[in-house]
């Protein structure tokens, strides 16, 4: 997506949580290098002009990744966050303080995501392991 943006940085202990930049970032191939040897899609959080129709996650005019993760994710902050794209947020136009306090557990990737987050993201299960 051309318009996007880094809105923060994943922490790498534990369940993932983001740090919100003060503002937005270009993702620059030199900004998005300093992520390796890890895929950048999983040490950075992205923000993008909601391309509604044409995202899987859209149907019926709303953002049904947004709806499933405030009916399946647990609230990870007391407050919200200190957002630097609240205002234009599709996720907080949509769903209000409820996606906001689920927000930072979100990674734009996540390889190693369970059953649960991947029913959340709309992704099938993985294929189980031959043995």
């Amino acid at each position: 997506m051309p318009d996007a943006r880094i809105l923060g940085v994943l922490s790498g202990e534990g369940p993932a949580r983001l740090t919100y930049l003060r503002e937005p970032v270009a993702p620059t191939p030199e900004i998005l290098g300093y992520a390796a040897p890890v895929p950048a899609e999983e040490v950075f959080r992205f923000s993008a002009h909601c391309e509604e129709a044409k995202c899987v996650h859209f149907a019926d005019h709303r953002c049904n990744l947004a709806r499933r993760i405030v009916d399946m994710m647990p609230e990870v902050t007391d407050g919200l966050p200190p957002c630097i794209i609240r205002k234009t947020c599709r996720w907080h136009r949509q769903e209000g303080r409820a996606a906001c306090v689920r927000c930072p557990q979100i990674m734009t990737s996540n390889p190693r995501a369970d059953e649960g987050l991947r029913r959340v993201a709309g992704v099938p299960p993985a294929p189980a392991e031959s043995s």
